[in-house]
């Protein structure tokens, strides 16, 4: 039996520059992975390995749609600020 990927690297680098709380999720998750391996049971290391990737994804995602209306309400509230500068 190959022992299922862990995603370790994928939540800490998603806890460090994206959502830091399901980043955090996705690192325990990947915790898990080699501990039940280890003990034998494989369901639950393939369960700890899709949920730990499926948490960084998400991590990544809400990170990305952050952004994105972050640029939005500043764009908005650049453009609607009155012009102050004098010449």
């Amino acid at each position: 039996m190959q022992k299922p990927a862990s995603y370790l690297v994928w939540g800490i680098l998603t806890t460090l520059f994206c959502c830091l709380p399901f980043g955090i999720v996705s690192i325990v998750f990947a915790a898990k992975v080699d501990g039940a391996f280890a003990s034998g049971d494989y369901a639950g290391a393939q369960a700890a390995s899709q949920n730990a990737k499926r948490w960084a994804i998400i991590s990544a995602v809400v990170a990305v749609v952050s952004w994105i209306i972050g640029v939005f309400f500043a764009v908005v509230i650049g453009v609607s600020l009155p012009d102050t500068t004098t010449y």
